[in-house]
This record gives structure tokens, sequence and C-alpha cells, in this order.
């Protein structure tokens, strides 16, 4: 069974970085990704890393591309999200979610659905980040 913790949340100003670390233990996984969820917002996907029989893909939210990076190192079992630029819309709960996909049984489609929230099973607790102006 896969658990995940999250860390690195923090409050910063516009302009500023951050690191989230999500530390995954457990090994029916071939996908970390990042959402966020604001007030009152629906949850969104932020990034994805795939690491399996295709290899090694990355996936971004349009309104992050270019200032987050996710990472992934093996061998501490912790996939990161590097934020820079930090915008005020970028507040909100910061989760990592789980997932062992078969991106052929999507036909083609694959990176449409790596970013969908109804996709993942497995959840970590959040970790709180604020962007202030």
């Amino acid at each position: 069974q896969v658990q995940l913790v999250e860390s690195g949340g923090g409050s910063v100003q516009a302009g500023g970085s951050l690191r989230l670390s999500c530390e995954v233990s457990g090994y029916d996984y071939n996908t970390i990704a990042w959402f966020r969820q604001g007030p009152r917002e629906q949850r969104e996907g932020v990034a994805a890393i795939y690491d399996g029989r295709q290899g090694r893909s990355k996936y971004y939210a349009d309104s992050v591309k270019g200032r987050f990076a996710v990472s992934q190192d093996n061998v501490v079992k912790t996939v990161y999200l590097q934020m820079n630029s930090l915008k005020p819309e970028d507040t909100g709960t910061y989760y990592c979610a789980s997932e062992y996909f078969d991106p052929d049984q999507y036909g083609g489609s694959w990176s449409r659905y790596v970013l969908q929230s109804t996709e993942y099973h497995t959840w970590g607790q959040g970790t709180q980040v604020t962007v202030s102006s």
C-alpha cells in the first residue's frame, strides 16, 4: 500500500520560490502527481511525473509551465516540486497523489488524464502554500 507525505509548504512573497517534497512509501505506483486546491476552488492538477514501462515523462498545467519543475529521486523515494516565480494565485493546499497507470489504455489521450484528480486513488495529507503580493 502506497503512503504519501508532503512537506515544504510555507509563506512567501510573490516572485519567491519553494520546493515541496512528497515522500513515498510502497511500490504499487508509476506516477506521482501534484495537485492544488484553493479556498472554494476545485482541485487542480499542477504537475506529474510518470516513470514506467514507457520511460519517464513529465507533465505540467499551462498555468505553471516554465515556473514549476517536477523531479524524482528514486534513491530516497521522494518526488519534488520546485516552484519559482510564485504568484498569489499559486496559493492553496498542495497534495501529491500516486497511481499505477497503463498509458496504452488511454488510446493516445494519456496526457489529458494524467493531471485529472479523478484518476488518482492515493493521496497525501497536503501542505499549505501561501503567496502574498
